[in-house]
């Protein structure tokens, strides 16, 4: 090998070790490639998970004729060839002196990609016009498709430990979630059995005050089981996306307000404020917006309790924003991407309860009406949640 190549090689590797991201390692690559191998265009094809498919996953046309559209400009038949004989392929015009043969028939060279003992594409270089390969830059290019094929090793590698991440929360939310429902539905449980087993004692007799007050707790603790089970039903079938929407025009400055009205007289000293600057009907079943909206209330209560609530609905472009801000202590930047997901909880919380399913049923309501739920928080200045919901269903990504 000639000890040339050896310092670009050098650079080449370190540069793309360095470099996290697999899309910024490549172009690096590229970039101080480049400079010892003359090339036009570049492809990476990449074959499926069965094996019988192949498609780009990059490709870069940094040289001449960049607008070249024939299909030989990406060496898709090269690639084909490569994937089939894994090995080496290079391709030279018949006719090198024809204008036409220049763009149809270019300089290529592929080179198949392998990672750990396994064929899992090809890397093509593409020139317009010659000159022809040498031995060198072959080898060149050899090591390239090596470090190339590294760079999405490393890519596969970070997915399946992503994934393997994301099962292992998932699971550990999951763990969490049994053992706060088993707290969460033997507290109301008990109360319910323990004032009803004091009215029902024969030893004693109570006054009305008592029994009503007993009475009250009683039906204030049904009703709190009763949205614990149905947020377990409501958060499965929404799940599995077996929930039916009611779809109809509807008013979402209306509906807002009327959601405000009943949350108002159930909390007295909560201060909400309410604007808006749309009145253009949107499609949406309100029935569930409505419990999106209550939801964040209910949620704001929870974690941010004698905070002021901010609502804002006004329209952008094809869709309407709704901004639901609290002025309370805010969300941990850490938690932050994950408080939609299934049962999370963000902890630290003394003595508020949740399920970790109020944010997770928000956010597949939403995402049903083809709209964006996210939420922006910094600690000690509250916590903002924005809202984006087409107008027309059928026009929406």
């Amino acid at each position: 090998m000639d000890t040339k190549t050896l310092p670009p090689i050098r650079d080449f590797w370190q540069n793309t070790v360095q470099e996290k991201d697999w899309k910024k390692a490549l172009n690096s690559l590229i970039a101080s490639l480049r400079k010892e191998l003359v090339f036009d265009n570049l492809a990476i094809y990449m074959l499926g998970e069965s094996g019988h498919t192949m498609e780009v996953a990059y490709a870069r046309a940094i040289g001449r004729e960049k607008q070249a559209g024939a299909d030989a400009a990406w060496g898709e038949n090269i690639a084909v060839q490569v994937l089939e004989q894994d090995k080496i392929v290079i391709q030279t015009p018949q006719n090198e002196n024809s204008e036409t043969t220049r763009i149809r028939e270019p300089y290529l060279i592929g080179l198949p990609l392998n990672a750990s003992g396994k064929l899992i594409g090809a890397l093509l270089f593409v020139r317009f016009g010659g000159p022809l390969y040498t031995k060198e830059q072959i080898h060149l290019a050899s090591m390239a498709a090596s470090i190339v094929s590294y760079i999405f090793e490393k890519r596969a590698l970070h997915e399946t430990i992503a994934q393997l991440e994301a099962v292992q929360r998932q699971m550990r939310l999951q763990d969490d979630f049994v053992s706060t429902m088993s707290h969460e539905l033997r507290t109301p449980l008990g109360f319910i059995k323990g004032y009803s087993t004091t009215l029902l004692r024969e030893d004693t007799t109570w006054d009305e005050e008592t029994q009503r007050e007993f009475l009250t707790i009683i039906d204030e603790e049904t009703d709190h089981l009763t949205e614990l089970i149905q947020n377990i039903l409501e958060s499965a079938r929404l799940q599995s996306k077996t929930i039916k929407m009611n779809i109809q025009p509807l008013r979402l400055d209306a509906l807002i307000r009327d959601v405000i009205t009943r949350i108002s007289a159930h909390y007295t000293t909560l201060k909400t404020t309410f604007s808006s600057e749309c009145s253009t009907p949107i499609l949406g079943d309100s029935t569930r917006l409505a419990q999106v909206f209550e939801n964040l209330f209910s949620n704001a209560v929870k974690y941010a309790p004698k905070a002021k609530i901010a609502i804002t609905v006004k329209p952008i472009e094809d869709h309407v924003e709704v901004v639901f801000a609290d002025t309370g202590p805010g969300v941990p930047t850490k938690h932050l991407p994950y408080i939609f997901d299934r049962f999370y909880r963000v902890p630290g919380h003394t003595g508020r309860t949740g399920t970790g399913l109020g944010l997770f049923i928000c956010k597949r309501i939403i995402q049903a009406h083809h709209g964006k739920i996210w939420a922006e928080s910094r600690p000690q200045e509250g916590t903002t949640f924005f809202i984006h919901l087409p107008y027309h269903l059928n026009n929406s990504g």
